[in-house]
């Protein structure tokens, strides 16, 4: 072949070769520099055959501070919402009675003689023999009692405003906050709801910024479908100055408190009902954290400092109420004990949550890191609900976050105490309209429907939907 031949073949081979490329390039789907995930280098974007490397999503995590991890809801599926306009001092959580929305039935209505409408009687059966009086036939009317209307029992909130101490209310189902007291104590830092949350404990410093006073009141009797009354009066009584510290039984009928005599610090009970104190503990010792979770135990726990040993001790109310200890020799300590008071929920200074059986002296861990106070129990004592730190700074716990040096970042965690599983719940900061949560006072209402806590950052309540 000659020269001049060659080469005029190596052109017409290479016009077919550009014009096979350029069709097959045009027929492919374009993608955005970078949007598959491959980078932007500009060559890998002029490959007419594509790439068969293979799209892999990578596999989701586990939490490595949670054993025994169960998916929990998807996040569109939380229902997480705040409940308080305002922060708060403290709630409760109750049955309360309203009157259901029931649709009124149409009147029945018909035709009359002169083309107009009006009600109508219906006749009485046939064969029914006429009323007999007097003179001729006289037509009775037989008056019914009416029917109550239709009620039912939701569970409801009752909150302290913090800056005013004020009371509110609202259901949870449908928050609709009103005002059901006009009292004015301001800046109340704590405060609790007993007998069935017609009955109030207040607590705040008096002018000298030093001095703890402890209000207890009793809020007046409502009304069925009296929600919209405000202007309500709390009267009551001041406990004496100084109350350390302050637990509600569990049937929140009466308050346990601690105060000091002399050099001792004493423990009482007051009936919120008839008014009845009873002394049941002395001691020496003066630094106490207080539970009562049942009628027959009171426990009572050193007050935590990180690097000190702290114990935990209880008072037996059904027999000689002499303090006998349950277990201790742990760091920091903190404790949460179950509603039968077999099980006890605890931390030490490096936040290791655990479980101490009483009866036979066993402890084991859950495997997650989180104190006590942000936890609360399950009704029958076999799950926790608990809210877990996403992370956690290295400090000295409790201390740190007690003083506000640390501040957490929750997510809300349910427990099985006999299986170990535990499902996420919520993750507060990744729900639509959610918060970072530092969760305190976790409570549940008495059919686990909701899980309500108190966001420490800045007080305000919330609720999430758990059924």
């Amino acid at each position: 072949m000659s020269k001049r031949n060659f080469i005029l073949l190596t052109i017409i081979l290479a016009i077919i070769v550009l014009v096979v490329l350029g069709f097959l390039y045009s027929q492919r789907n374009v993608t955005a520099p970078g949007e598959d995930g491959s980078g932007t280098n500009f060559i890998s974007q002029f490959n007419p055959f594509g790439s068969d490397k293979p799209t892999t999503t990578p596999p989701s995590t586990t939490p490595t501070d949670v054993s025994g991890y169960e998916p929990g809801p998807t996040q569109e599926e939380v229902q997480l919402r705040k409940v308080s306009s305002m922060p708060i001092a403290g709630f409760t959580v109750y049955l309360k009675e309203r009157l259901k929305d029931v649709p009124t039935p149409p009147l029945l209505i018909e035709e009359g003689a002169g083309g107009g409408n009006s009600t109508s009687t219906p006749p009485p059966p046939s064969g029914t023999p006429p009323q007999k009086g007097g003179e001729g036939t006289k037509t009775t009317t037989s008056t019914t009692k009416p029917t109550p209307p239709a009620t039912e029992f939701v569970s409801a909130l009752r909150y302290v405003d913090r800056a005013t101490g004020n009371v509110y209310q609202t259901f949870a189902d449908k928050i609709e906050e009103r005002r059901f007291s006009t009292t004015m104590i301001p800046k109340v830092y704590e405060a609790f709801f007993g007998n069935k949350g017609n009955s109030v404990v207040m607590r705040y410093l008096k002018e000298d910024s030093t001095t703890i006073t402890t209000f207890v009141g009793n809020l007046p009797k409502e009304l069925l479908g009296g929600d919209t009354t405000e202007n309500n009066e709390i009267a009551g009584v001041f406990l004496p100055e100084d109350v350390k510290d302050v637990s509600l039984s569990q049937d929140a009928g009466s308050i346990f408190y601690l105060f000091n005599v002399g050099e001792n610090i004493v423990g009482t009970t007051l009936n919120l009902t008839t008014n009845k104190k009873s002394q049941i503990f002395d001691s020496p010792f003066t630094e106490w954290l207080s539970q009562w979770p049942n009628n027959k135990l009171i426990t009572l726990t050193t007050k935590p400092a990180s690097g000190v040993p702290g114990y935990m001790y209880g008072v037996d109310l059904l027999s000689n109420k002499n303090l006998h200890q349950i277990f201790g020799n742990i760091n920091g300590l903190t404790t949460l004990t179950s509603p039968n008071g077999k099980l006890i929920l605890f931390a030490n200074d490096n936040l290791s949550l655990g479980v101490y059986h009483t009866d036979t002296k066993v402890s084991g861990s859950l495997g997650i890191k989180t104190l006590p106070e942000k936890c609360v129990w399950g009704m029958v004592s076999d799950v926790v609900y608990c809210g877990v730190p996403s992370s956690i700074v290295s400090a000295g716990y409790p201390d740190a976050w007690y003083r506000g040096e640390v501040s957490f970042v929750d997510q809300l965690w349910k427990i099985d105490i006999t299986s170990g599983n535990a499902t996420l719940l919520v993750d507060p900061g990744a729900v639509e309209g959610g918060e970072e949560m530092d969760s305190i006072k976790l409570a549940l209402d008495a059919d686990e429907n909701y899980l309500f806590f108190v966001n420490k950052k800045d007080s305000f309540l919330w609720e999430l939907k758990l059924k």
